[in-house]
């Protein structure tokens, strides 16, 4: 982020040289004013270096970052743009530019809970601005899942500066089973978004296990600067590589689960796998498919089969394809009478 805004600086201060007509500008001049710039705006006393201008001159002559610059070169020594009233402020943007940008502005407004995208935030409202006065607004084309009015998304940014920090944590927290709220002291190490719902996963204080809290369960937060932070080579891949959802359990539930898709839902677990173990044991001369997946037995996993209702048959384990069998047979209990 940091790189491609001092090159930012760099090109608009290459554009602004070029542009005064009433100056020779060797590669020395454009060194020296690059260099200026970045004190000014960035506070870093640095020289650029003569290869690094060079680089800039020749990626603003190429069509890489669309500006295509008539920079030529005089007198075997001195730039200037071939058409004087060039600058690189005035290049028009496309019809798919303005479709992109429109997209990715979209996009970029999912994340606007997040400190981490503090800095976005003016540039995403002038860019937004940029692009409606250049086109009509049209409904996104990317429709990303969101739910604005799921509570706790507004403790999102202080969870996220704790694990950045690396500082220890007092939440209230009310589970669903619990009658009254609780004070946990957390140790944070990751966030993670599950089913359109956000969880902080940490460690709690005195305790070796591991804690998954969600976020629309938590009452208040505050930093607990007295307790030091818990250090840990915490991977977030490596937890949750066996696991669909967010329930990490034991190693006595983490199973080879085969299951039967029917033929009309083959096509689809084939090119979407339900995890990525997913293996293809066989394809049948009916058009259905078994497959393998090693997860743990939780109930995120149960409500996934769930959700195929009869396009999915758990043949083993016997222990997942009795809980399948027996919540299938109350669900049609209820549409029985």
């Amino acid at each position: 982020m940091a790189q491609n805004k001092n090159a930012l600086i760099r090109y608009k201060t290459i554009d602004k040289c070029l542009q005064n007509n009433y100056q020779k500008w060797s590669l020395l001049d454009l060194i020296e004013a690059c260099s200026d710039a970045l004190y000014e705006y960035e506070g870093k006393d640095v020289t650029v270096s003569k290869r690094t201008i060079q680089l800039d001159i020749q990626l603003m002559r190429s069509d890489k970052l669309g500006y295509n610059a008539p920079i030529v070169v005089y007198e075997r020594k001195y730039y200037k743009y071939e058409d004087p009233n060039y600058t690189i402020t005035d290049i028009p943007i496309t019809e798919t530019d303005m479709n992109v940008l429109s997209e990715t502005v979209e996009m970029l407004k999912q994340f606007k809970n997040f400190s981490l995208f503090s800095e976005l935030d003016g540039i995403i409202q002038r860019l937004e601005d940029k692009v409606y006065t250049e086109k009509n607004k049209k409904p996104a084309i990317i429709h990303l899942d969101k739910n604005e009015k799921l509570k706790g998304l507004a403790f999102l940014d202080v969870l996220y500066q704790s694990i950045l920090k690396e500082m220890c944590l007092r939440i209230t927290y009310q589970s669903f089973k619990a009658r009254v709220p609780s004070e946990i002291t957390l140790h944070p190490y990751i966030l993670k978004q599950f089913n359109n719902r956000w969880f902080v996963v940490g460690q709690k204080d005195n305790h070796n296990h591991l804690l998954t809290l969600a976020l629309d369960r938590i009452i208040k937060v505050d930093y607990e600067l007295k307790i030091p932070y818990k250090q840990t080579d915490f991977d977030g891949d490596e937890y949750y590589k066996n696991t669909i959802g967010v329930t990490v359990l034991n190693e006595d539930f983490l199973k080879k689960v085969v299951l039967k898709i029917n033929k009309d839902n083959a096509p689809y677990i084939l090119t979407k796998p339900l995890h990525h173990s997913q293996k293809l044991i066989e394809k049948l001369p009916t058009k259905e498919v078994i497959i393998e997946i090693y997860v743990h037995l939780n109930k995120e996993l149960e409500r996934l089969i769930l959700g195929f209702g009869d396009s999915i048959e758990v043949l083993s384990p016997r222990r997942l394809r009795k809980i399948i069998k027996n919540k299938v047979q109350n669900a049609a209990k209820k549409y029985s009478e």
